[in-house]
C-alpha cells in the first residue's frame, strides 16, 4: 500500500487498530479512507474475519473475505504476537489513536493492558470496543451481531406474528464503528487534553437503533405484538408491494399524501371514508386496503409508479436487488461504488457515504494481505507539538468551545448533533415558533398549546438533550439576518430541510460561507443534492427500502422485508455526525471549511455490503435464508416458555457446538461424528432446531440464556421495547438509562451516549430546551441585542416562547417543508 494521500482530509493523524471484529474495522476504514495512516495489528495468520464469506481468490492459492478487504482498504497489515510487547510498543509510540477491540484488554494487568499502556503513552487515545462494555452482568459473555441486536430490542417486533423475523449479520458493527469513530475524532479535535479513554459497548451502541420505538411504546402505553411482515403501527399505508415489475417501497403518512395515494389509484371511496382519515384507522383496516390498492399496483412496473410518485411527491421508492442497486445511474454518477483490491483480485463494492465536497473519501482502495506490511513498515519520527495530557482529574469534555448551529428536525439531523452535543459542544438549536420541530408533535390547537403537549414527548426530549434552543422565523428577513449573524459565529451547520428551502431563503451554503469563510455545513437529503432524485420525498423506512436491505432479510418465499419502521433515520444521524467530525478535522488542518452532501440512502449501503460484494463476485446473491447463518450451525431464534417469549442461540464454532449439546441434555448429537463440524449440521439443521426448541420452551428466556451463556454459548434474549427501557438488567446495571427532570414532562429517562469516558456514562448537562427556551440569552450573549430590539422582534413573532396556533399561522409555504425522518 502507498503512503496516505496528504491531501486527504486525516492526513498526518496515525491509527493503530488492534483487535477482531467490525466495529473496530469500520472505525479503522472511516479513518483510512479519509487519509489517515492505519496499521492493522493482526496475529499470525492473520485476523480471523478473513475468512468470512465470500470468498475471494488473491492468487496463489490464498482465499480471503471480500467483506473484510472492504473494511480494511487503504491500511497497513503488520504481524503480531501475543508475546510481542516491543513490536506494539514501537506502533504505539508513534500513534496518534488506538482503536483496540480485543476482548479483554481493558482489565489485562500486563505490559498489553489498558492501564499500562496509558501509563507508557499517556497522550495515546485509546478507544476500547467489545460486545457488552466493561462492566455489568453481561460483561463476559459470548455474542454474535445477531444476540448484540436481539438484546438491545431489534428482534422480537420484526417480522410475522408467529415468530421474530432475525435482521441479516452485518447490522451491529456499523453503528459500533460509527461510535467508535466519533468518540476518537472528537478526542482529535478537542484542543486539550490528550490521553482520552472511551469505551464503546457494541450492545449500548445498537440501542440507539431502538430508542424511538422504545420511547413511544412506553409514552403512548402502545401494546408490544408483532404486527406481520412489513406491518409497523399505526403508519398504513407502509410496506413493499410486488408491481408488474420490481418491487415498490411506498410510505403513506400526512393526510396530503393519502388524498394523492387515493387520486392516483382512483380509491375515491376509501378516501372519503371517514374511517380511514388517520393513520391509526387505516391500519385498523389494513387488509380491506390492500385488497384495493395491491391489485393495481401490479398494473405498472415499480419504476413507472416511483415516477409517478416523484411528480406527485409521494414517498415512493424502487426496492432494488443488488443487481439492480450496483447498476442504478443515479449511484453510479455519485461515485457510490468503487474497486476493492486484494491481492490478484478486484470486485466492486460501496464508498462510505460521507460526501465532502473538497475532501471526498477514497473512491475503493487496495487492502493488505495478512502481515504484509510487516517488514517493511517502521516507526517513522515526527515533529509533535507539546501536548496537554489528561491528568485524571480534567473533566473537560472533548469538544468544549465548539458552536453548532442546528437547523435540524425530527430524527436524523437531531441525532447527529446530538452526537457533539454528548461530547461537549454548544449545540443552537433553531426551530420557527409557527412550525417547530415536527417531533414535538401536530396538534397546535389553542388546546394543546395551552396544555403543553409540544413540551412531553419522550423521543423529542431523547434526541434534543445538551442543547440550546432559540426560535427564529426564517422566512422574514429580519430572521434570517439573525440566523446569518449566528452563523459567523459558529464553526458548523447542520440541517436536514427539503431540497431548495435554504437557496430561498437565502440560507444556502454560498450565502453562509460569505459571513463565515470557514464554515463546515452538512446537508442530509435523501438521495444526494445533486442528482436526479434530489427532490424524492423520504422518511426513515424509504431509505431503508431503496437501500436494498429488504431484498436480503427473511425467508426466500417473503416478500422483501423491512426491518424497522424507521431505519434509514438513526443511521442517517449518525454518519452525519462522523461527516462532521472529519470536515471540521480538515478545517483544523487546512483552514478550510466546506459543504458535506450526505445522502441518507448511501448511509444504508454499508449494511447491506456483503450482498453487494458477491453480487460483483459472482454476478448473483444466494437465496434469503431467513433465520439461518452461512457459518454459524445452528442459528436462530428459538420460543421460550411464556407468552410470545423468544431467544437468539448462535453456534459460532465446533467447539460451542459441543457445548450446546451439553447445556440442552443431548450427549447424543454430541457424540455424532457426522455432526461435530458445520457441514455436516447443516445437512440436518432442522432436526437440530427442533431439538433446541424443545429444551427452550421449557424455560423462561433469562433462564435459557444465563444457562447457555454459562455453558459458552452465545444466546440472547429477544428483548421488547418495554423491557430494553424499563428492566434490562444489564443496562440497569450499566446506568445507561439516565434519569432526568425537566420543565412540563417531570423525570423522564434519558438514555445515554454510545461512548463512555473512563467508564463514566456522558453527562446530560442539561434537558432539551422548550420551545425558545434560551432565544433572548443567546441573541444578547452572542449577538449583543439589546432588550428593546428583543422585544420588537418578538411582537413581531420573530421569536418567542409560545407555537403559534395553527389557525394564526400564515399559509404555509412550500419552502418550509422538510424532507427525512418524520416516521
Amino acid at each position: 500500500m502507498s503512503d496516505s494521500d496528504p491531501t486527504r482530509p486525516l492526513a498526518g493523524i496515525r491509527v493503530a487498530e488492534l483487535g477482531s471484529n467490525a466495529a473496530a474495522a469500520w472505525c479503522g476504514k472511516l479513518f483510512a479512507d479519509f487519509g489517515a495512516e492505519v496499521v492493522k495489528l493482526e496475529p499470525p495468520g492473520g485476523d480471523p474475519g478473513r475468512r468470512a464469506p465470500p470468498l475471494v481468490d488473491c492468487g496463489d492459492g490464498v482465499m480471503e473475505s471480500g467483506v473484510f478487504a472492504w473494511m480494511n482498504t487503504n491500511k497497513r497489515s503488520v504481524t503480531l504476537t501475543a508475546a510481542d510487547t516491543a513490536r506494539l510498543h514501537a506502533v504505539l509510540a508513534v500513534s496518534d489513536v488506538l482503536v483496540d477491540a480485543r476482548p479483554g484488554s481493558t482489565r489485562d494487568p500486563g505490559p498489553t493492558g489498558h492501564a499500562r499502556l496509558r501509563a507508557v503513552f499517556p497522550a495515546l487515545d485509546i478507544v476500547a470496543l467489545s460486545w457488552f462494555g466493561e462492566s455489568g452482568p453481561y460483561r463476559d459473555f459470548s455474542a454474535t451481531d445477531s444476540v448484540v441486536r436481539a438484546l438491545a430490542g431489534l428482534v422480537k417486533q420484526t417480522g410475522p406474528v408467529a415468530q421474530p423475523a432475525l435482521q441479516p449479520d452485518h447490522q451491529a458493527g456499523v453503528p459500533a464503528g460509527l461510535a467508535a469513530f466519533t468518540a476518537a475524532a472528537a478526542a482529535l479535535l478537542g484542543a486539550a487534553p490528550r490521553g482520552r479513554y472511551f469505551e464503546i459497548s457494541i450492545h449500548e451502541a445498537n440501542v440507539v437503533i431502538a430508542e424511538y420505538q422504545a420511547a413511544t411504546a412506553v409514552q403512548m402505553q402502545i401494546g408490544e405484538q408483532r404486527r406481520g411482515v412489513n406491518r409497523w403501527y399505526p403508519t398504513f399505508p407502509m410496506g413493499i408491494y410486488p408491481c408488474r415489475e420490481g418491487w415498490l417501497g411506498i410510505t403513506v403518512l400526512t393526510a396530503d399524501q393519502w388524498r394523492g395515494f387515493c387520486d392516483m389509484l382512483d380509491m375515491r371511496a376509501e378516501f372519503a371514508n371517514p374511517a380511514y382519515a388517520t393513520t391509526p384507522g387505516r391500519f385498523g383496516h389494513a387488509d380491506a386496503l390492500e385488497a384495493v390498492f395491491a391489485p393495481r399496483l401490479a398494473a405498472r412496473t415499480a419504476r413507472e409508479w416511483f415516477e409517478e410518485g416523484l411528480r406527485r411527491r409521494l414517498p415512493f421508492v424502487i426496492v432494488p436487488d443488488m443487481a439492480d442497486l450496483l447498476a442504478e445511474k443515479v449511484y453510479r454518477d455519485r461515485g457510490a461504488f468503487a474497486t476493492v483490491r486484494i491481492g490478484a483480485a478486484a470486485f466492486e463494492a460501496q464508498v462510505l457515504p460521507q460526501h465532502l465536497r473538497r475532501t471526498p473519501p477514497a473512491a475503493g482502495g487496495t487492502a493488505p494481505l495478512a502481515g504484509a506490511d510487516t517488514d517493511t513498515w517502521r516507526p517513522l519520527a515526527r515533529e509533535t507539538a507539546a501536548l496537554v495530557v489528561r491528568d485524571g482529574n480534567n473533566a473537560a469534555l472533548p469538544l468544549e468551545g465548539l458552536r453548532i448551529v442546528d437547523l435540524t428536525m425530527g430524527w436524523a439531523g437531531p441525532l447527529a448533533t446530538r452526537q457533539v452535543a454528548d461530547l461537549g459542544a454548544e449545540i443552537i438549536k433553531v426551530e420557527g415558533r409557527a412550525y417547530p420541530d415536527w417531533w414535538r408533535g401536530a396538534d397546535y390547537s389553542p388546546e394543546a398549546i395551552a396544555a403543553n403537549a409540544h413540551e412531553m414527548r419522550l423521543w423529542f426530549n431523547a434526541l434534543n438533550r445538551n442543547k440550546i434552543g432559540i426560535t427564529l422565523d426564517l422566512t422574514q428577513p429580519e430572521g434570517a439576518d439573525l440566523l446569518r449573524r449566528l452563523v459567523a459565529t459558529a464553526d458548523a451547520v447542520v440541517e436536514n430541510y427539503s431540497q431548495g428551502v435554504l437557496p430561498k431563503l437565502g440560507l444556502a451554503y454560498a450565502d453562509l460561507r460569505a459571513v463565515k469563510p470557514d464554515l463546515v455545513m452538512v446537508s442530509m437529503p435523501a438521495f444526494g443534492a445533486d442528482t436526479d432524485w434530489a427532490e424524492v420525498r423520504a422518511y426513515g423506512s424509504t431509505l431503508e427500502q431503496a437501500s436494498g436491505l429488504p431484498r436480503v432479510t427473511g425467508q426466500e418465499d417473503w416478500p422483501p422485508t423491512m426491518n424497522h419502521i424507521a431505519y434509514g433515520d438513526p443511521i442517517g444521524g449518525l454518519n452525519a455526525a462522523a461527516a462532521l467530525l472529519v470536515a471540521l478535522l480538515h478545517r483544523q488542518r487546512s483552514g478550510e471549511g466546506q459543504h458535506v452532501d450526505l445522502s441518507q440512502v448511501e448511509c444504508m449501503f454499508p449494511l447491506v455490503g456483503p450482498w453487494i460484494i458477491e453480487q460483483s463476485l459472482t454476478g448473483r446473491v444466494a437465496p434469503r435464508r431467513g433465520n439461518r447463518h452461512p457459518v454459524f450451525v445452528p442459528h436462530g431464534v428459538f420460543p421460550c416458555a411464556g407468552e410470545d417469549c423468544w431467544i437468539v442461540v448462535a453456534v459460532t464454532d465446533d467447539a460451542a457446538w459441543q457445548a450446546l449439546c451439553r447445556a440442552i441434555g443431548r450427549d447424543d448429537l454430541a457424540a455424532d461424528p457426522a455432526l461435530a463440524i458445520a457441514g455436516g449440521r447443516r445437512a440436518v439443521e432442522t432436526q437440530i432446531e427442533a431439538a433446541i426448541a424443545d429444551w427452550t420452551r421449557t424455560r423462561a428466556p433469562d433462564a435459557a440464556m444465563e444457562a447457555l451463556q454459562a455453558a459458552g454459548v452465545a444466546a440472547g434474549v429477544a428483548r421488547g421495547f418495554h423491557e430494553v427501557m424499563l428492566r434490562e438488567p444489564h443496562l440497569r446495571a450499566r446506568g445507561f438509562w439516565q434519569t432526568t427532570e425537566r420543565p412540563f414532562l417531570g423525570q423522564h429517562l434519558q438514555p445515554s451516549a454510545s461512548f463512555r469516558e473512563d467508564a463514566r456514562v456522558m453527562p446530560i448537562r442539561s434537558p432539551a430546551p422548550t420551545l425558545g427556551q434560551s432565544t433572548r440569552e443567546v441573541l444578547r450573549r452572542v449577538l449583543a441585542l439589546p432588550e428593546a430590539e428583543l422585544d420588537q422582534l418578538e411582537a413581531a413573532q420573530i421569536i418567542g416562547t409560545a407555537p403559534i396556533p395553527m389557525q394564526e399561522r400564515r399559509p404555509r409555504s412550500a419552502t418550509m417543508l422538510h424532507a427525512s425522518g418524520r416516521v
